[in-house]
């Protein structure tokens, strides 16, 4: 059974980068509730949605009651990212067949794309049975998560007083430090830190996150790629 091997090796492979995320779930489910959301809402909204950064963004929003069209661009802003990680693993997913290819969509997130790049990468396929595994594994821990941050939400005042908000940041830099083997990683990780902390401090968040990510994108675009055979190695 190569199918349920695969499927088995994808939930081993998501267990890890699962539990290192789950703390930041209990958090958004915390301050959804917080936020005015009851815990059916936000069940439902990480049913549905499974946005993770840009579903805290929202119901903060939300909280605020900020105008319709600030929260969609608001959102819009911080995924971005998610429109260069389509790019990036179409060669990847093109193999799927359609249906899976739109439910490999839905479950794309930060950790998932890694891991994807990381499988790739390896010399070992991604195929559709363990990308799935990979995602369950994520999908499943969100939402009970979220459940349980949403549960406990109503007896915690300030839940950004806990601190796991922290847990994102520390999360995403080791995504980031996973790709370190690869051709001009350093001044385009530079490139797009200088230019996040700029946009931050002139533009303010969200937008910090799409103005790093296209400085970066545009400095890998320019630099030369490495020569054939000199690619750097772990």
């Amino acid at each position: 059974m190569p199918d349920t091997s695969e499927f088995l090796t994808g939930i081993r492979a998501g267990l890890v980068p699962t539990l290192s995320a789950a703390p930041f779930g209990v958090l958004f489910g915390a301050v959804a509730v917080a936020q005015g959301q009851s815990v059916a809402e936000a069940a439902l909204m990480s049913l549905t949605l499974f946005a993770g950064a840009s579903q805290l963004v929202g119901v903060e929003l939300f909280g605020q009651r900020a105008a319709a069209w600030i929260i969609v661009a608001s959102i819009l802003a911080v995924n971005f990212r998610h429109v260069l990680y389509s790019a990036a693993i179409t060669p990847i997913i093109s193999r799927f067949s359609r249906v899976e290819r739109v439910l490999a969509f839905f479950f794309l997130t930060d950790p998932q794309f890694a891991e994807t790049l990381k499988r790739e990468d390896s010399g070992t396929p991604a195929t559709f049975a363990w990308y799935i595994g990979v995602a369950l594994c994520f999908y499943t821990s969100w939402n009970v998560m979220t459940l349980i941050g949403a549960t406990l939400g109503g007896f915690i005042d300030n839940p950004e007083a806990l601190g796991l908000d922290v847990l994102l940041p520390i999360y995403f830099l080791s995504l980031v430090i996973g790709f370190r083997h690869r051709a001009n990683y350093l001044p385009v990780v530079a490139a797009s830190a200088i230019a996040s902390v700029i946009a931050f401090v002139t533009i303010g968040s969200p937008w910090h996150v799409s103005v790093g990510a296209f400085a970066g994108i545009l400095l890998a675009a320019a630099l030369p790629p490495a020569p054939a055979g000199k690619a750097e190695k772990p």
